[in-house]
Protein backbone atom coordinates (compact mmCIF):
# COMPACT_ATOMS: atom_id res chain seq x y z
CA UNK A 1 0.00 0.00 0.00
CA UNK A 2 1.11 3.41 -0.90
CA UNK A 3 -0.55 6.67 0.01
CA UNK A 4 -0.86 10.06 -1.21
CA UNK A 5 -2.50 13.36 -0.23
CA UNK A 6 -4.70 15.13 -2.64
CA UNK A 7 -5.30 18.89 -1.47
CA UNK A 8 -7.92 20.33 -3.90
CA UNK A 9 -8.79 23.91 -4.43
CA UNK A 10 -7.26 25.80 -1.68
CA UNK A 11 -6.93 28.73 -3.12
CA UNK A 12 -7.61 32.45 -1.94
CA UNK A 13 -10.90 32.81 -3.72
CA UNK A 14 -12.18 31.00 -1.49
CA UNK A 15 -11.43 32.62 1.46
CA UNK A 16 -12.92 36.12 3.27
CA UNK A 17 -12.73 38.80 0.71
CA UNK A 18 -12.25 35.78 -2.41
CA UNK A 19 -14.94 36.06 -5.05
CA UNK A 20 -16.38 32.78 -3.69
CA UNK A 21 -15.90 32.95 -0.03
CA UNK A 22 -17.15 29.36 1.49
CA UNK A 23 -18.07 28.80 4.66
CA UNK A 24 -15.35 27.56 6.99
CA UNK A 25 -12.82 27.87 4.78
CA UNK A 26 -10.07 29.00 6.98
CA UNK A 27 -10.67 26.22 9.75
CA UNK A 28 -11.34 23.78 6.97
CA UNK A 29 -7.69 25.29 5.87
CA UNK A 30 -6.17 24.90 9.15
CA UNK A 31 -6.96 21.82 9.14
CA UNK A 32 -5.66 20.45 5.86
CA UNK A 33 -2.48 22.65 6.79
CA UNK A 34 -2.09 19.68 9.80
CA UNK A 35 -3.13 17.02 7.44
CA UNK A 36 -0.22 18.28 4.53
CA UNK A 37 2.58 18.29 7.90
CA UNK A 38 1.79 14.42 8.75
CA UNK A 39 2.14 13.93 4.71
CA UNK A 40 5.26 15.78 4.68
CA UNK A 41 6.46 14.27 8.25
CA UNK A 42 6.06 10.52 6.57
CA UNK A 43 8.07 11.57 2.95
CA UNK A 44 4.40 10.62 1.43
CA UNK A 45 3.56 12.10 -2.09
CA UNK A 46 1.62 14.99 -1.60
CA UNK A 47 -0.50 16.39 -5.04
CA UNK A 48 -1.97 20.27 -4.99
CA UNK A 49 -4.60 20.79 -7.56
CA UNK A 50 -5.31 24.01 -8.61
CA UNK A 51 -8.37 24.96 -10.46
CA UNK A 52 -8.10 27.90 -13.32
CA UNK A 53 -11.51 28.81 -14.66
CA UNK A 54 -11.33 29.71 -17.87
CA UNK A 55 -15.14 29.27 -19.21
CA UNK A 56 -16.59 32.45 -20.33
CA UNK A 57 -18.34 33.82 -17.75
CA UNK A 58 -16.08 33.04 -15.02
CA UNK A 59 -15.44 35.00 -12.03
CA UNK A 60 -13.12 33.29 -9.50
CA UNK A 61 -10.02 31.27 -10.10
CA UNK A 62 -9.06 33.73 -12.80
CA UNK A 63 -5.53 32.84 -14.27
CA UNK A 64 -3.20 35.01 -13.15
CA UNK A 65 -5.30 36.83 -10.21
CA UNK A 66 -4.53 36.63 -6.56
CA UNK A 67 -7.81 34.17 -5.93
CA UNK A 68 -6.55 31.65 -8.03
CA UNK A 69 -3.17 31.21 -6.10
CA UNK A 70 -3.49 28.58 -3.43
CA UNK A 71 -3.64 29.56 -0.40
CA UNK A 72 -0.44 30.35 1.99
CA UNK A 73 -1.90 27.24 4.78
CA UNK A 74 -0.95 24.73 2.29
CA UNK A 75 1.57 26.52 -0.08
CA UNK A 76 3.43 23.86 -2.55
CA UNK A 77 6.94 23.19 -1.66
CA UNK A 78 9.24 22.88 -4.62
CA UNK A 79 9.71 18.98 -4.68
CA UNK A 80 5.57 18.88 -4.39
CA UNK A 81 3.29 18.26 -7.43
CA UNK A 82 0.83 20.67 -8.72
CA UNK A 83 -1.69 20.16 -11.51
CA UNK A 84 -3.71 22.75 -12.75
CA UNK A 85 -7.09 21.58 -13.75
CA UNK A 86 -10.40 23.29 -15.71
CA UNK A 87 -12.88 21.03 -14.24
CA UNK A 88 -14.29 19.74 -11.03
CA UNK A 89 -13.35 16.05 -11.57
CA UNK A 90 -9.49 16.87 -10.67
CA UNK A 91 -8.81 13.54 -13.30
CA UNK A 92 -10.55 15.09 -15.74
CA UNK A 93 -8.09 16.33 -18.84
CA UNK A 94 -5.15 15.97 -16.14
CA UNK A 95 -1.61 14.10 -15.77
CA UNK A 96 -3.49 13.20 -12.41
CA UNK A 97 -4.11 9.43 -12.61
CA UNK A 98 -0.72 8.84 -14.65
CA UNK A 99 1.27 10.90 -11.31
CA UNK A 100 -0.42 7.97 -9.12
CA UNK A 101 0.16 5.19 -10.93
CA UNK A 102 3.71 6.32 -11.29
CA UNK A 103 4.00 6.06 -7.94
CA UNK A 104 2.35 3.26 -7.05
CA UNK A 105 -0.16 4.93 -5.34
CA UNK A 106 -3.75 2.66 -3.91
CA UNK A 107 -4.62 4.84 -1.51
CA UNK A 108 -5.33 8.37 -1.50
CA UNK A 109 -6.72 11.31 1.32
CA UNK A 110 -8.58 13.69 0.48
CA UNK A 111 -8.58 17.87 2.03
CA UNK A 112 -9.97 20.59 0.08
CA UNK A 113 -12.69 22.64 -1.25
CA UNK A 114 -15.86 22.52 -2.89
CA UNK A 115 -17.23 19.95 -0.69
CA UNK A 116 -19.84 19.70 -3.19
CA UNK A 117 -18.55 19.74 -6.15
CA UNK A 118 -14.62 19.33 -6.77
CA UNK A 119 -14.12 17.38 -3.96
CA UNK A 120 -17.07 14.97 -4.63
CA UNK A 121 -16.10 14.50 -8.00
CA UNK A 122 -12.96 13.74 -7.71
CA UNK A 123 -13.58 11.32 -4.92
CA UNK A 124 -16.11 9.45 -6.89
CA UNK A 125 -13.75 9.46 -10.01
CA UNK A 126 -11.07 8.19 -8.24
CA UNK A 127 -13.19 5.26 -6.14
CA UNK A 128 -14.33 4.36 -9.33
CA UNK A 129 -10.36 3.79 -11.03
CA UNK A 130 -9.61 1.78 -8.24
CA UNK A 131 -8.13 3.88 -5.51
CA UNK A 132 -9.26 3.68 -1.62
CA UNK A 133 -10.05 7.20 -0.27
CA UNK A 134 -10.33 8.64 2.75
CA UNK A 135 -11.89 11.96 2.73
CA UNK A 136 -10.74 14.48 5.87
CA UNK A 137 -14.23 16.24 6.66
CA UNK A 138 -13.18 19.07 8.56
CA UNK A 139 -10.41 19.67 6.17
CA UNK A 140 -13.25 20.84 4.03
CA UNK A 141 -15.56 23.17 2.86
CA UNK A 142 -18.92 24.35 1.07
CA UNK A 143 -21.32 27.09 0.71
CA UNK A 144 -24.84 27.56 1.42
CA UNK A 145 -26.69 26.51 -1.78
CA UNK A 146 -30.22 26.84 -3.25
CA UNK A 147 -32.64 24.91 -5.72
CA UNK A 148 -35.81 25.77 -7.09
CA UNK A 149 -36.34 28.42 -4.33
CA UNK A 150 -35.26 26.08 -1.38
CA UNK A 151 -32.20 26.77 0.43
CA UNK A 152 -29.43 24.33 1.96
CA UNK A 153 -27.15 25.89 4.68
CA UNK A 154 -23.65 25.23 4.49
CA UNK A 155 -24.09 22.81 7.42
CA UNK A 156 -26.45 20.71 5.70
CA UNK A 157 -24.31 20.55 2.43
CA UNK A 158 -21.97 19.69 4.00
CA UNK A 159 -22.97 16.99 6.23
CA UNK A 160 -25.28 15.70 3.17
CA UNK A 161 -22.18 15.16 0.58
CA UNK A 162 -19.94 13.73 3.29
CA UNK A 163 -22.56 11.24 4.18
CA UNK A 164 -22.91 10.78 0.63
CA UNK A 165 -19.20 9.82 -0.30
CA UNK A 166 -18.79 7.66 3.35
CA UNK A 167 -21.89 5.44 2.44
CA UNK A 168 -19.78 3.64 -0.03
CA UNK A 169 -16.88 6.32 -1.94
CA UNK A 170 -14.95 6.65 1.16
CA UNK A 171 -14.50 6.72 4.78
CA UNK A 172 -14.55 10.03 6.08
CA UNK A 173 -12.69 10.97 9.10
CA UNK A 174 -11.82 14.01 11.01
CA UNK A 175 -8.50 15.58 11.24
CA UNK A 176 -7.76 14.26 14.95
CA UNK A 177 -8.61 11.24 14.16
CA UNK A 178 -6.62 10.66 10.86
CA UNK A 179 -3.17 12.27 12.50
CA UNK A 180 -3.38 9.40 15.04
CA UNK A 181 -2.86 6.90 12.43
Amino acid sequence: MSKALIIVDIQNDYFENGAMELVGSLKASENAKKILSKFRNEKLPIVHIQHLSVAPGSFFFLPETEGQKIHDHVKPLENEKVIEKYYPNSFRETELLEYLQSHQVTDLAFVGMMTHMCIDATVRAAKDLGFNCTVIGDATATKDLEINGSNAIAADVQTAFLAGLNFFYAEVKMTKDYIVI
